[in-house]
């Protein structure tokens, strides 16, 4: 019998991917590769000012707009639309039309600005933008963290919306907690409410560190998810002196990294009924690998990256307080440390976060880990792509997650 063999840390990995490829750091700085080495990684823990606007306005008319065709602009589905610099914001709806350069939408609504040919925009998965966008009564309240205070939003659980078997009274025992992704704000979360809310959770949409609505760190920097489950962490210990003693934590891309880093290291993890796991990064070198090749690294040059991330050398090229450990943000190798029910939902069109390490600790952990796989519908737009099948997803396995027994 062959004797199986583990894999190499993340340190030796790094190490010997470059040693095989016969360069080195030095060698990669030798041949002008180390710039944009450094611009990659500052990029990746830097919060964005500004997102690229990448879709043109090309005509628009009381009901339909019609778009330049991009992969996000021909999903099917229901979306957001910034434009105009991020401060103008459009719903739209289903495709009416498109050519292999356009793409004809029906305009839901125009929450705020006015678009016109020409603008450009991007689009969003959030489509919700504020909570007085759907129909519960909800609280805004600040969560003391290690940081200072960072804002929230609370939708008390509603009795009526829920049979005798999952109610919540407003303030009562049961709570999901959203944590929303990278350069992105709470609002991403609020796609979960409905769901959430119809199984009798009260719900709270966390900020947390850098996201431009919770304090910054000193570092101004993320440290994706190795220090912001301290925040979310923070919002656990607000529930609990609110009544909570049964917890469901849900986290939409980095949002899934800081979830995970959470139930795996919060003094409140007693509390942790199940992860819901959104287009998550389970795995953050799969992830960073997969980003590199989208921005034309070749393979070595890759893990130059990692390691301008992860050793103490490299924060004076990222402006890091402290190098990221990426092996304890690793849990395809972590696995065997999760012990609560995990539901997975991931598209394999993610495009950003390659659905492989989602893929990897679904067969590790097929005990607690329940996979969902979507196609198409790219990253954290599965609600948008698919509300229905999204929807009857989590409120299936919200129902079939068994009671708190610890």
């Amino acid at each position: 019998m062959t004797k199986s063999r583990r894999a190499p840390s993340i340190p030796r990995r790094i190490a010997l991917t470059a040693a095989g490829a016969g360069i080195g750091f030095a060698a990669l700085a030798s041949v002008g590769g180390v710039a944009g080495l450094v611009a990659v990684a500052r990029r990746v823990v830097t919060p964005p000012k500004r997102k690229v606007e990448d879709v043109r306005v090309l005509a628009i008319d009381a009901r339909t707009i019609t778009l330049s065709s991009t992969k996000d602009t021909r999903l099917p589905g229901r979306y957001g639309f910034w434009f105009d610099r991020g401060t103008s914001y459009a719903k739209l709806g289903a495709i009416i039309d498109s050519t292999p350069q356009t793409v004809t939408r029906e305009i839901v609504s125009i929450d705020y600005g006015s678009p016109a040919a020409g603008d450009r925009g991007l689009i969003s998965g959030w489509y919700f933008t504020d909570p007085s966008d759907l129909s519960y009564p909800y609280e805004s309240v600040d969560i003391e963290t290690p940081l200072g205070k960072a804002p929230a939003w609370i939708i008390p659980a509603d009795d009526s919306a829920a049979d005798d078997s999952t109610a919540a009274a407003p303030g009562a025992s049961r709570w999901a907690i959203v944590v929303h992704g990278r350069g992105v704000r709470r609002s991403e979360g609020l796609r979960a409410v409905e769901v959430l809310h119809d199984a009798g959770y009260s719900v709270m949409l966390v900020s947390y560190r850098n996201d431009g609505d919770a304090p910054a760190s000193a570092d101004g920097r993320y440290a994706l998810g190795d220090t912001e489950w301290l925040d979310v962490d923070a919002a656990i210990t607000h529930l609990v002196y609110r009544g909570a003693t049964d917890i469901v934590l849900m986290g939409w891309s980095m949002g899934g990294a800081t979830v995970l880093q959470t139930a795996t290291r919060s003094a409140n993890a007693h509390l942790i009924r199940g992860l819901i796991l959104e287009s998550p990064v389970v795995d953050w070198v799969t992830a960073l690998l997969y980003q590199g090749r989208a921005f034309g690294l070749a393979n070595p040059f890759r893990y130059g990256v990692l390691a301008i991330l992860s050793r103490p050398w490299g924060i004076r090229f990222t402006g890091q307080a402290v190098p990221i450990d990426l092996a304890r943000l690793d849990f395809v190798q972590r696995a065997s440390e999760l012990d609560v029910p995990i539901l997975l939902l991931h598209s394999v069109d993610d495009g950003f976060v390659p659905a492989t390490a989602s893929q990897a600790l679904a067969l590790a952990r097929p005990d607690i880990v329940e996979y969902e796989e979507f196609t198409v519908a790219r990253h954290t737009k599965l609600w948008n792509y698919d509300t229905a099948r999204w929807t009857s997803t989590i409120a299936g396995w919200l129902r079939r997650l068994p009671d708190l027994q610890r």
